[in-house]
């Protein structure tokens, strides 16, 4: 079975089809999610960071593995990870051509980011 190539949110006057290798990132504020694509286009959608987690995990299967939550407020594609600063606090997300989003995310969660990353290579 192919996987997903599409994510649809769909709203009482709204409908949003993203294709998911172009999601940069999820940020929750309360209940709403904003949804950051490469292009630098942004969907709002009602709906916490907890559920859009569960929405993802039964959306995309095994493909949900390309993102991760990071501290409170962000799930994250880990295909553009490009620079993880601990001690600045900073996470930057870039396809290291077009776009470069820099996120404020606490020292715990980027050590334990920088972690996966630094167990992987070895």
């Amino acid at each position: 079975m192919e996987p997903t190539k599409y994510l649809f949110f769909n709203s009482r006057d709204e409908l949003y089809r993203l294709e998911v290798a172009n999601i940069v990132f999820f940020e929750g504020e309360g209940n709403y999610t904003n949804i950051m694509l490469c292009n630098k286009q942004k969907a709002v959608i009602c709906m916490g960071l907890s559920r859009m987690q569960d929405v993802l995990s039964l959306n995309l299967r095994e493909e949900a593995q390309r993102f991760a939550r990071i501290g409170k407020r962000f799930i994250v594609n880990l295909d553009f990870i490009y620079h993880i600063e601990v001690q600045k606090q900073r996470l930057v997300l870039s396809d290291g051509r077009l776009f470069a989003f820099a996120l404020p995310v606490s020292k715990e969660a980027l050590r334990k980011l920088k972690e996966i990353y630094t167990c992987a290579e070895q």
